[in-house]
């Protein structure tokens, strides 16, 4: 059977009752101390003030000469014991001979105590035993006229006295102390309640299981979760999102503008409103991202970013987009193509039969698409499938994909290049017109790729240019569900990360020009 745990409000309370009546107890002590030591200190002062007054009083320096020193020291130093408070007052001579004492019987007898220190010039002052009982004593030499020591005054109080007066002050002090640890310990009740409500009145191992199983939730999903503090600090970092962005460790309690790029993730999570779905580039993985403000009581305390993979997503809607691109050029050409069978049958039954196989030879050509633009010119089977795959969706939107005669391909291109050469040969294919013309260039040997794509289209502007490779410019319309200006702010992103280099100057054909410089990646 499960042993049940002592409530969280419980052990808090006891835990602050014990703390607070330790404490409580602790200063009463250390009150009571500094108190005896106060009560000691004024005695020691009042005793040491009687007995030098006793020790400088004439009349009792005159009194050792005479033929009965008791006589007349004796009742002066009752007065002065009574008027004082104190428990006694001696006088001795200079062999330690009582001249006064309070019990009367013991006049004439020396002291039970040392009395050599003072007699010896110095002040006394200390705890000794003596016929009374324990006392706390001063004893100060007394000297004639010249100068020498002729005896000794002593005074003293019982240390039961000194008992008895702090004993009077315990009350006051008990009562004190008393109200004090009530207060705490009404403090600590409400510090109790205040901490339970803020933890919903859970018990800590039901708050640890809720941050295991939160833990697991959001590490476990299939989306990358994102949050940030109100200082910008990330907060929660899960698994895929450690994935999506490319991060080795945990950048939990770092800046957010040290981990997320400037452009994309980290501007998205500075904007002041909920986002849904904007395509964001992380490194050059094509993201989906969703922005929210995280509220604690309609209060904003940081903000959460939601991230979705859609690298290969975006590469499938873009290949759809020319599917159906090529649907519509089909559909064309089959009006055109039933435009020609109506000619050659035409010719056939006027008996033309010349005049129909020159027809047929004339316009049986203008559609074929073979591999003569690569002319064996290729020594890598993936680039030259994905340029007979970019020539025959070109023929098919009526643009002429030609290979610059300068190609030359001694090495493998590699994935870089190609992604580099398909997005840019997409991007010209879209910005020229029917009848236009692309011209690719491939040079790629062992020292790097280098890839030029020319095209007759509009070129783009000047003021553009420092702009046309950031995430979402385009200067064409927006087609399709993926939107635009993602290509190449991929390829920029591959250039930069290949250390390469990226032109973008005027084409010789008339549009725009894009020169691309892939050093050989490390291995």
């Amino acid at each position: 059977m499960r042993r049940r745990s002592v409530p969280l409000g419980v052990t808090l309370l006891v835990l602050q009752v014990v703390i607070v009546l330790a404490t409580t107890c602790t200063a009463g002590l250390l009150a009571a101390k500094l108190q005896s030591d106060r009560i000691r200190e004024a005695y020691k002062d009042r005793m040491l003030s009687v007995a030098e007054s006793v020790a400088r009083l004439p009349t009792v320096v005159d009194a050792f000469t005479s033929p009965d020193p008791a006589a007349t020291i004796q009742p002066l130093a009752e007065l002065l014991r009574k008027a004082s408070g104190v428990t006694y007052v001696v006088v001795t001579d200079r062999t330690g001979v009582r001249y006064a004492h309070p019990d009367p019987d013991r006049i004439g007898e020396p002291v039970s105590t040392d009395p050599s220190t003072a007699l010896s010039g110095h002040v006394f002052v200390g705890t000794e035993t003596g016929t009374l009982g324990t006392s706390l004593r001063a004893k100060v030499p007394i000297r004639d006229a010249t100068g020498t020591i002729i005896g000794m005054a002593s005074v003293g109080i019982l240390e039961s006295e000194l008992a008895a007066d702090l004993a009077e002050d315990l009350p006051e002090l008990i009562g004190w102390l008393a109200a004090a640890a009530l207060v705490g310990v009404l403090g600590a009740t409400l510090v109790t309640r205040m901490v339970r409500k803020r933890t919903f009145r859970l018990e800590p191992d039901e708050i640890a299981h809720l941050l295991e199983t939160r833990d697991a939730m959001l590490h476990g999903i299939r989306e990358g979760v994102v949050a940030l503090d109100d200082r910008e600090r990330l907060v929660l970092v899960n698994d895929e999102a450690l994935r999506l962005l490319g991060l080795t460790d945990d950048p939990t309690g770092q800046p957010a503008e040290t981990v997320l790029e400037n452009g994309g993730l980290l501007d998205l999570a500075r904007t002041h409103d909920d986002i849904a779905d904007r395509l964001v580039l992380a490194g050059e993985r094509v993201l989906v991202a969703n922005r929210m403000t995280a509220k604690t009581h309609g209060r904003p305390v940081g903000v959460v970013l939601t991230l979705r993979d859609r690298t290969e997503l975006h590469d499938a809607l873009r290949e759809l987009d020319g599917q159906r691109t090529v649907t519509e050029v089909l559909r064309a050409q089959a009006h055109e193509f039933t435009n020609h069978l109506h000619v050659i049958s035409g010719l056939v039954e006027l008996d033309r039969r010349d005049d129909a196989v020159r027809y047929i030879e004339r316009v049986g050509g203008a559609g074929s698409v073979t591999s003569d633009i690569i002319g064996g010119a290729m020594t890598d089977p993936a680039l030259a499938a994905l340029l007979l795959a970019k020539s025959s969706t070109a023929h098919e939107r009526g643009v002429a994909l030609r290979l610059d005669p300068a190609t030359t391909v001694d090495a493998r291109t590699g994935d870089d290049a190609l992604t580099v050469l398909g997005n840019l040969v997409d991007n010209a294919v879209d910005a020229v017109d029917p009848g236009g013309t692309v011209r690719v260039l491939v040079h790629s040997d062992t020292t790097g790729v280098r890839v030029v794509v020319d095209d007759d289209g509009p070129g783009v502007d000047h003021d553009q240019r420092r702009h046309i490779f950031t995430l979402g410019v385009s200067t064409k319309a927006p087609r399709g569900a993926h939107g635009r200006g993602i290509g190449l702010a991929l390829v920029s992103r591959v250039v930069t990360r290949r250390r390469g280099r990226l032109h973008l100057t005027d084409s010789e054909l008339g549009g725009a020009s894009f020169d691309v410089w892939l050093p050989e990646a490390a291995r």
